[in-house]
């Protein structure tokens, strides 16, 4: 062996001593990597909105997470429906067992009664750690209740979605909900009540095709991925290359279907200076008896 070899043999010793001692020294998720810009970057620089520090892209939040950074204030509705397995789809009981083992929810949505800043509104949260936040039938009969009970009781709607699109496991029983909801939507569009709908990374598929898009004010969070089919389905069939900023929020923006671009930090803010143009501060827990 020459002297270089005996080198590069000893260097190499060297840095694989050092990378396993920082392998078993450096906690697990100490260091994030931001899914848009690629960078990467400390934990504590995430700070309590969960934002990329460089391009301002929010990570995915389950649905507990974005409740506690709106409010305080909230009486949560239809605990009781749970999801259950009605084609006996296979793998489908234990993957909603996980989802609702992990997410402490029933299914992919949260929905309630709020309180924000003495604003009340029945509020839903898609979760997309459950499943996708994938649209079931339980997922369906919820937000249609939450747009029921906010007409009967005249009160707005503030609605975050987060979802892959109809969830295949439970067939055509989840492209059912998609027109559930949106009669739900028109009822209450109907009675002259304001509707807000979030878009937060990812709305793709049945959401998007109902009533995601169908909201009287439409914001979205910076660079979240909005659209129907897959990226890579629309470019086989087309047969040609999409542009980078295909489906992003900011693309949609552009062209119409989304009126503001929101960062997370000032979400809230933007939401009560909506309502205070819209409602009264009568403030009740008995809306949905």
């Amino acid at each position: 062996m020459t002297w270089f070899d005996r080198l590069k043999d000893y260097s190499k010793q060297q840095t694989d001593k050092l990378l396993n001692r920082y392998s078993t020294q450096i906690p697990l998720g100490i260091w994030r990597e931001c899914p848009k810009c690629h960078n990467r970057f400390y934990y504590r620089r995430f700070g309590n909105f969960d934002v990329c520090p460089q391009c301002g892209y929010g990570f995915r939040l389950t649905a507990y997470k974005r409740l506690k950074l709106l409010t305080k204030d909230y009486v949560q509705w239809d605990m009781d429906l749970v999801t259950k397995d009605p084609l006996h789809f296979p793998g489908y009981a234990d993957k909603l067992q996980h989802a609702q083992k992990t997410t402490k929810l029933n299914d992919s949505v949260w929905t309630g009664l709020a309180l924000l800043e003495k604003k009340s509104v029945a509020l839903g949260i898609m979760d997309p750690y459950f499943i996708m936040g994938s649209l079931g039938m339980i997922t369906g009969e919820k937000l249609a209740r939450l747009f029921e009970r906010a007409t009967l009781h005249e009160l707005p709607v503030i609605l975050f979605t987060a979802s892959g699109g109809a969830r295949m496991q439970e067939g055509i029983r989840s492209l059912m909900q998609m027109a559930k909801v949106t009669a739900a939507v028109n009822r209450h569009k109907a009675a002259g009540l304001l509707y807000i709908v979030v878009l937060t990374d990812p709305t793709t598929g049945g959401v998007t095709a109902s009533f995601a898009m169908e909201a009287d004010i439409t914001i979205a969070e910076p660079k979240a991925l909005i659209g129907f089919a897959g990226r890579r389905v629309i470019e086989q069939t087309m047969n040609q290359k999409l542009p980078d900023d295909f489906q992003s929020a900011e693309q949609l923006q552009k062209n119409g279907f989304v009126d503001e671009i929101v960062p997370r930090e000032k979400l809230a803010d933007e939401l009560l200076q909506l309502l205070s143009l819209n409602q009264n501060d009568v403030w009740r827990t008995d809306y949905g008896k």
